[in-house]
């Protein structure tokens, strides 16, 4: 997956918590590792780096990590 390339991640309910995107995505091998990922500020919400590992995802935030997008969308 290029840089440039933003995956659509469907989302049951919101809010969802930051570092459960990233490990549900299979970006993070645990959701301990996920919050260390956030932590250290390698992570990014909407273009804006973010550390807060329990930060609230809702439809349209796009989340970076490691080269790669998320586009959060509510399922209907």
């Amino acid at each position: 997956m290029g840089a440039d390339t933003i995956r659509i991640v469907k989302i049951n309910r919101e809010p969802v918590e930051l570092y459960k995107v990233l490990k549900f995505e299979n970006l993070a091998g645990s959701g301990g590792e996920a919050k260390h990922f956030v932590a250290d500020g390698l992570v990014t919400v909407n273009g804006k780096i973010e550390t807060r590992k329990r930060n609230k995802i809702y439809s349209g935030d796009v989340i970076g990590f490691n080269g790669s997008f998320l586009q959060i969308e509510a399922e209907e």
